[in-house]
């Protein structure tokens, strides 16, 4: 089951975006909707409601009078966490519900406008955001719905802004134009990546790069990165005991692949070897490659890890599980501190990639063809290492 977490500022076009994942095939949990039905007569959370506030916020039928309620929590901190202590478990009980129905197959889409404010991006594996500009967004507002400009600037001034939309982003759905507009990007995003992701998830396949392209400094790399450290963190907990950015992609101003080199560091490989790891990991989109691999390591002693890699088409990633203050877990962190600190290095090392890439057939063959250049750069590393007095963060 893929799930993707849709959210956007209000007069966004979310709905439309929403709308559209429906109509191609996905199970939509409307966080709007399920905010409702718990608080339906009947419910314990209205009667919970009812006693905490008052029949005041119980309309003539017997339901939620919304206004009223909002006039009562408005501005009162302690009568909104009371609130919500009534309304959140019966709202997340509910939606788990919704979840565990959807078919193992099912895209399940969690259309929920609070996704970048509660911090919820690492519970899914994509987040979608659907973007426009205040301006737009303000204009919707207003001539749409029907607001005053005051009670939409309003509105908008309480959500998150597009910086940090942006940075929670994996999708980013630019909504300035037409509403057909939208659903195209849907549509080409739907086949393009959501339905392969699910596919490769369901039955374990990796993304990868079959050919050693290589693409400029991507100033976005660490941020996406992070959102992937965040739901590797969510999907292990503690196990990891470390989690780096590590590789090109985590050297600004480097040429890279565009792969992502991520490093989660366990107290043994015996944890990285539990199933229960294991398991994790695969749901969460990072799934286990078999094999023997290690690191080539120095005079001939090679260095075990295990390996992770992404299933999402969009996103190549790679995970390097090693045991933390093992050679391999210290000198993946040293290679990448020494190219930030190095102008020089980090140079040749573009030119030499640069060349290869141009040169070999395959990214196994880049691969290879780049072991010379690390065996003679271990020393330089090793002697920058001690002359600033390197060592790895502590844990």
């Amino acid at each position: 089951m893929l799930r993707v977490g849709l959210t956007g500022g209000t007069g966004s076009g979310k709905s439309t975006v929403s709308a559209q994942l429906a109509a191609l095939g996905a199970v939509v949990v409307d966080a709007d909707a399920v905010a409702r039905e718990v608080v339906e007569p009947g419910s314990p959370a209205l009667a919970a409601i009812r006693q905490r506030f008052g029949s005041e916020v119980i309309g003539p039928d017997g339901g939620l009078d919304r206004p009223a309620l909002g006039r009562v929590v408005f501005g009162d901190g302690a009568a909104l966490a009371d609130l919500e202590a009534i309304t959140h478990p019966a709202i997340w009980a509910r939606t788990a519900e919704l979840v565990a129905a959807a078919p193992p197959d099912a895209v399940v889409v969690h259309d929920m406008p609070l996704v970048v404010e509660k911090r919820m991006g690492a519970q899914y594996h994509l987040v979608v955001v659907v973007g426009a500009s205040e301006e737009v967004r303000l204009r919707r507002l207003v001539e749409l719905r029907g607001m005053t400009e005051s009670d939409a600037r309003a509105r908008i001034a309480a959500q998150a802004v597009d910086e940090e939309r942006r940075a929670a982003a994996d999708v980013w759905l630019e909504n300035e134009a037409t509403p057909e507009a939208l659903r195209a990007c849907v549509l080409r995003l739907w086949h393009e990546r959501i339905e392969p992701f699910e596919l490769n998830l369901r039955h374990g396949i990796r993304s990868r790069l079959t050919h050693p392209t290589l693409s400029a400094p991507d100033p976005t790399w660490p941020a996406q990165a992070a959102r992937l450290l965040a739901r590797i963190r969510h999907a292990v907990g503690e196990e990891a005991v470390t989690l780096d950015h590590i590789g090109s992609t985590a050297v600004p101003g480097l040429v890279a692949k565009d792969v992502v080199d991520l490093q989660v560091g366990v107290a043994s490989l015996a944890a990285a070897d539990d199933p229960a790891f294991v398991g994790a990991m695969a749901t969460a989109g990072f799934v286990r490659q078999e094999g023997n691999w290690w690191d080539n390591g120095k005079d001939g002693v090679r260095w075990d890890k295990r390996f992770h890699a992404s299933c999402d088409p969009g996103r190549i990633a790679h995970v390097h599980v090693r045991e933390v203050g093992s050679p391999g877990w210290s000198w993946a962190l040293m290679f990448r501190d020494w190219l930030r600190a190095d102008a020089q290095e980090r140079a040749g090392y573009a030119s030499m990639k640069t060349v290869l890439a141009t040169a070999v057939a395959s990214t196994q063959d880049y691969a290879e063809a780049k072991e010379p250049w690390f065996e003679d750069a271990d020393l330089r590393v090793r002697e920058w290492a001690r002359r600033v007095g390197w060592s790895p963060p502590s844990w």
